[in-house]
């Protein structure tokens, strides 16, 4: 078998891949996206990507990656609230499953928020990736994720391709995060959700905006919470003073700890180190903005650059990469 294919590339390429019924996932402006034909993808809207040669944005390109179809077909679904619980149930014993998810959507919410719970969560491994929009389109274009199979464009729903993989080959997620808690105040949320006005600092109810504002806090630095050990960021994508809100690209919990993370040069912050190119990674946003991304690489790792990240759970500020391991 040839070499799978993950890397940016024209609509034209990416069609003719679709017509030759290729299994893909696939990334871009979604008027890229309207002008691919039916077939075996899925795909989710966002136009920053880390292309061989650096990052960048374009709504010119996509970035497309192949999936291997070594043991049977993979298989297309898409899941709303009412069913996405049984997303890792539905897997196959032995694969992986890809899931794109449209950002600020309820199923967003809800995996953020119940994925831990879900059946069979951490037993089959699940990866993939939070749809976005350009930053100058953000609140105003809405994040779609796409199932190829009919070309269904929609805003609400996850899509997921469950990839079954021979005896002899398993999957094996990867996460790399540069940032840790620092040794700061403690930080309690009242309520779990993507915005917060009040905040227990220390035990202490406190306007959480002002907090920051006081602090004059780096607001690139996220919150990061210690589940045993495992950092997990929650980035803050907004602080607005006069309405005493703070919003987030993922949601606070209402019986979590979190502090500021410690700070870091993100100017000399690297990618993730590999031996060989894995079969799909992702990178943050976040990541591209703060660290001055476009136009350098990050090694052997090419993606899209995210709203979210999915390893098991949903990241922020990190880089995740999927590989296929020889048992």
């Amino acid at each position: 078998m040839s070499a799978l294919e993950n890397r940016l590339m024209t609509v034209d390429e990416a069609a003719e891949l679709i017509r030759a019924g290729r299994f893909l996932m696939v990334a871009g402006d979604e008027a890229l996206l309207r002008g691919l034909p039916a077939g075996n993808w899925i795909g989710g809207t966002i136009p920053y990507f880390m292309g061989e040669h650096g990052g960048l944005a374009t709504r010119a390109l996509l970035f497309v990656t192949e999936i291997p179809a070594t043991a049977g077909a993979p298989t297309i679904r898409l899941y709303d609230i009412t069913n996405l619980e049984h997303v890792c149930e539905d897997a196959p014993a032995n694969g992986f499953s890809l899931i794109i998810i449209p950002a600020f959507s309820g199923t967003h919410s809800l995996y953020a928020r119940q994925a831990p719970n879900f059946a069979d969560m951490f037993i089959k491994p699940i990866v993939g990736w939070i749809a976005g929009s350009h930053l100058d389109d953000l609140g105003k274009v809405a994040p779609l994720v796409v199932s190829g199979l009919a070309r269904t464009f929609d805003g609400e729903r996850a899509v997921v391709m469950h990839v079954p993989l021979p005896e002899s080959a398993f999957a094996r997620i990867e996460i790399f995060n540069t940032l840790q808690q620092g040794e700061g105040d403690s930080l309690r949320f009242p309520e779990t959700g993507f915005s917060a006005s009040r905040c227990q600092v220390n035990g202490v109810d406190t306007d959480f905006a002002a907090y920051l504002e006081a602090r004059q806090a780096d607001v690139r630095l996220p919150l990061v919470a210690d589940y045993g050990g495992a950092s997990v960021n929650v980035s803050i994508k907004g602080v607005d003073a006069a309405a005493g809100r703070v919003d987030f690209y993922a949601p606070v919990f209402d019986d979590v700890e979190y502090r500021l993370a410690a700070p870091v040069d993100f100017s000399l912050a690297r990618g993730a180190e590999v031996d060989q190119s894995p079969l799909w990674s992702c990178n943050c946003i976040l990541n591209y903005l703060y660290c001055g991304l476009e136009g350098r690489t990050t090694g052997a790792l090419t993606g899209p650059m995210t709203f979210g990240e999915i390893a098991y759970l949903l990241l922020n500020q990190t880089q995740v990469y999927l590989s296929i391991e020889q048992a």
